[in-house]
């Protein structure tokens, strides 16, 4: 959007820190946009009173006088799609950090406006439909290769329909018309959508299918449907922005944006140094060519912290309805409805809850509604989903505090991060009495395809042994490990390697960073064998003290630090161990 030096009869009557009023402004609509004074300052109306409006500015209004002019765009807050998203890092608005930066400098000036897309760079394309044609909304008319191997798919924008009297053959920039219709509409590769407004589908699905974390305990015990919605709650230093981080690298989508909320300047500093040195391990290229970094940073205004989810969510919709799986992690939620609290605060609204507003568990429910698995619009036909991983940063860890409770009551899964498992050095530290997922019993077929192991039942002798195992342990606190039966000291044995090498993993180790579907089961389903073994001899008559448990840790240990195409060995040798628990009781 190109800067636009205000013009008009309508003035600015007071500014409240990012809050300012206009009047009189009668050439606008609730939620248009502004621009406002002699730097053209970037709002938005977010309340009518008679000919008074009231304006969120989007940047800092320092230096802002009363009777600045105010002058309408005629449009929403929008975002522009087309080719050249994937790869860039876009502020809460979506200009380009880049050539901010470029023009003016490390410090983001006042009314400093870039287009999202690169209006000089020429694509390549490949038409998929000739003159006579007649398209609708949806219906995909060339592909572009916007990053190596990656087809960008150019799609009829919604609401446009017709016969194409024209289409290009040669590459063409954003700006320039790639077919035209026998009405005189014409056809680009970029689009415009507003943030606000969910983009529309042909149809919802029902998912069948896991969007696979890499992450054993999220895919063994509360797995996430492909399309889904998770809130991820946990305290300060408990592994939220390093779980999203591996998520983005490792997990089976197709598409990552990633939307960096409210979060301090050196932690977004370090996404933005960090991600284009990612290797994607499925295609050995840059993980950056299939990412897209939205980041609003603690010190960029409060009220651009709100549009910040809205774009990463436009813009995962807009590659899902070309086909594909998109996923969009958001860090941290709890910043984006700080922000909807501060904005209520200046529009003097009725506080809820902890000075939340009122409205805070609707604005949660729409935007995690706009998570699914749908059939897009148009030809040819394509199915792609966008999955929602929010986290979310409760104070001192409370998971009763309101953003929490809103997001679990229409989130399909929770992974509660416990602090005490952080400190012990547990990664992925979930805490696994209190997380769940609704979409376990949707994806167990599927799963159970994959793994070659009946995985709902693993799946529940797993959870079963983690509650007996906590019981236990709990028990041996107050009257000693010794006075326990031999069966529950097996028990406890067991646990244990369940908890070190099933459920915990190294984020560091290439080895262990990721896990596939086949491993993750093998391992749940050796350490169900393990158990019923050590519960077995102990029933006929062996004592806990011949029972060789150290060396089944140690093989189960060998297994989870084997290459996926080395493990056939250390199962081998965690079975004949598992095999040994097995003999007879001694005379």
């Amino acid at each position: 959007m190109s800067p636009r030096v205000p013009s008009g009869d309508a003035v600015v009557t007071r500014v409240t820190g990012t809050l300012a009023e206009a009047r009189p402004l009668r050439d606008a609509g609730l939620y248009d946009l502004v621009r406002v004074g002699p730097r053209g300052l970037l709002a938005e109306v977010i309340r009518f009173h008679q000919d008074t409006a009231t304006l969120q500015v989007y940047e800092e209004t320092t230096g802002l006088a009363l009777g600045a002019e105010v002058a309408p765009t005629g449009a929403p807050l929008t975002v522009e799609l087309g080719p050249g998203l994937l790869g860039s890092i876009l502020d809460g608005v979506g200009r380009p950090l880049a050539r901010l930066a470029a023009a003016t400098g490390d410090f983001i000036a006042p009314g400093a406006a870039a287009p999202t897309l690169d209006r000089t760079r020429r694509w390549p394309i490949v038409p998929r439909v000739r003159p006579g044609d007649r398209v609708t909304a949806g219906d995909v008319i060339a592909t572009v290769e916007e990053q190596p191997g990656f087809e960008h798919r150019v799609l009829v924008p919604p609401g446009v329909a017709g016969e194409l009297v024209e289409v290009a053959t040669a590459a063409c920039t954003v700006d320039e018309p790639l077919a035209r219709l026998a009405d005189g509409t014409e056809l680009r590769l970029a689009q415009r959508w507003p943030l606000r407004t969910a983009r529309p589908i042909a149809e919802r699905l029902p998912s069948d299918r896991p969007l696979v974390t890499g992450q054993r305990v999220l895919d063994l015990l509360f797995p996430l449907a492909e399309g889904g919605a998770v809130a991820v709650p946990g305290g300060f230093g408990t592994g939220k922005t390093v779980i999203e981080h591996g998520l983005a690298r490792h997990a089976s989508a197709e598409v990552v944006v990633f939307v960096g909320c409210g979060e301090r300047g050196n932690e977004i500093a370090e996404v933005v140094q960090e991600f284009p040195k990612l290797v994607d391990p499925r295609t050995g290229r840059p993980v950056m060519e299939r990412t897209v970094l939205v980041v609003n940073t603690s010190n960029m205004p409060v009220v651009a912290r709100e549009a910040s989810v809205y774009l990463g969510v436009s813009i995962a919709e807009y590659y899902r309805d070309m086909g594909y799986r998109v996923a969009v992690m958001v860090d941290s939620l709890s910043r984006w409805a700080e922000a909807l609290r501060d904005i209520a605060a200046r529009l003097q609204e009725m506080p809820g809850e902890e000075g939340y507003p009122t409205y805070l568990a609707s604005r949660l429910g729409q935007l995690y509604e706009r998570a699914g698995r749908a059939r897009a619009l148009g030809a040819p036909a394509r199915t792609g989903s966008v999955s929602l991983v929010c986290a979310v940063s409760p104070p001192g860890g409370d998971f009763s505090e309101p953003v929490t409770q809103a997001s679990l009551r229409v989130a399909g899964a929770l992974w509660a991060l416990d602090p005490a498992l952080a400190r012990k050095r547990q990664f992925p530290a979930v805490d696994w009495a209190t997380s769940y997922s609704l979409h376990a019993d949707a994806t167990a077929a599927w799963l159970t395809r994959e793994s070659g192991i009946d995985w709902s039942a693993t799946r529940a002798r797993v959870l079963a042994l983690l509650r007996r195992d906590a019981e236990l342990r709990e028990i041996a606190g107050l009257v000693g490990h010794e006075t326990l039966q031999d069966p529950d000291r097996a028990t406890i044995e067991i646990a244990r390697a369940v908890r070190e090498h099933l459920l915990g993993q190294s984020a560091y180790d290439p080895i262990d960073a990721a896990c596939s579907i086949a491993k993750t089961g093998a391992m749940a389903a050796l350490a169900v064998r393990a158990l019923d073994a050590a519960l077995g001899a102990l029933e006929r008559g062996r004592a806990i003290d011949d029972l060789d448990l150290a060396a089944v840790r140690r093989a189960y240990a060998g297994v989870r630090a084997a290459p996926e195409d080395a493990i056939a060995g250390p199962v081998a040798a965690l079975e004949r161990a598992i095999a040994a628990l097995g003999g007879e009781a001694r005379s």
